[in-house]
């Protein structure tokens, strides 16, 4: 320790009064691999649980279906266009 001017200066390890083993590191390290695992199974097994008739297009479908919804009011489900009249083919 060393005080001039009445300032006191100390060396790092001197300062800290002990050691820094870094277990914070590890403390967060192991935290985030058990929320990406915990969240991961949440995820994966509501995937597995779920219908195989839901979701994006099916649900779409099934709300046209039920007269829920028109085809012209949901993207990708637009209607074909009708055939044009007269097109010479018998």
């Amino acid at each position: 320790m060393d005080s001039r001017d009445e300032k006191v200066h100390l060396e790092k390890e001197e300062a800290r009064a002990g050691s820094t083993p870094g277990v914070v590191r590890y403390v967060l390290l192991i935290s985030l691999v058990l929320a990406i695992a915990a969240l991961s199974l949440i995820w994966i097994v509501g995937a597995v649980k779920a219908p195989g008739d839901t979701g994006g297009v099916n649900d779409t479908r099934q709300a046209v279906e039920q007269g829920d919804a028109t085809p012209q009011e949901q993207p990708g489900m637009q209607s074909p266009a009708p055939p044009p009249a007269g097109n010479g083919s018998s």
